[in-house]
């Protein structure tokens, strides 16, 4: 029965996630390419000095930043929605299952599509950066990326929690939730100035992960 919903989550998202992987993958080779071109145009040095002592980072003015929040909110789309036309998420409440653990499973198999993209993506960064830069550079680079993925699951939990919401009073306060909450991992920041709030905002973003079983006890109670 299990590996049945899995299986039904999987069809329903799998090609937003080639897409997302592939955009994602695209997007940080067209970095490279970049550091690329301005390694031949000055000297390895000169680039390190102006990321280490003038702040300037090489994947700051990139469409990284938003490749984690854009693919995590089209896989929850296309993950929930379909669950809300006609109600149909109510065939999986009727299941010889426990609810909220049906509920737990697709979001656990929707955030661990985005842990294995975040992954992928990651381990390309890191391994493209260590052709250009040293462990410094990389190690200020990833503190500094690693609040974008955190964006990217906080993005699935909400936009999962606000499309399952069956009140539109909630729905509305969850919305000004989240345009309250996004930006906050989106802030333009120097290198490793995220360091002392990434703790937190890890618990945080954890935490979120629960806040779907809010919108689907409304739903099972039939509350509109």
């Amino acid at each position: 029965m299990w590996k049945s919903i899995l299986y039904k989550e999987w069809l329903k998202i799998r090609w937003f996630a080639f897409i997302y992987a592939a955009l994602g993958i695209l997007v940080v080779g067209n970095i490279f390419l970049k550091v690329q071109h301005d390694f031949e145009f000055s000297q390895a040095e000169n680039y390190w000095y102006s990321i280490l002592f003038q702040g300037n980072q090489f994947y700051e003015y990139s469409l990284f930043k938003f490749v984690p929040l854009l693919g995590a909110l089209v896989i929850a789309l296309a993950q929930y929605f379909p669950e809300t036309v006609n109600k149909r998420i109510k065939l999986t409440f009727h299941l010889p299952l426990n609810e909220n653990k049906a509920l737990l499973a697709m979001m656990l198999f929707g955030a661990f599509c985005l842990l294995a993209i975040a992954a992928v993506l990651v381990v390309l960064f890191t391994g493209l950066s260590g052709m250009y830069f040293p462990s410094e550079i990389i190690q200020s680079a990833l503190i500094s990326v690693a609040p974008w993925f955190l964006c990217g699951f906080t993005v699935y939990f909400l936009t999962a929690l606000i499309v399952l919401e069956p009140v539109w009073k909630y729905r509305f306060l969850y919305l000004l939730v989240a345009a309250t909450l996004v930006p906050i991992y989106l802030q333009t920041a120097a290198a490793r100035a995220y360091s002392p709030a990434l703790p937190l905002l890890i618990v945080f973003t954890v935490l979120l992960s629960v806040a779907l079983l809010f919108s689907g006890y409304r739903f099972r109670k039939g509350e509109m």
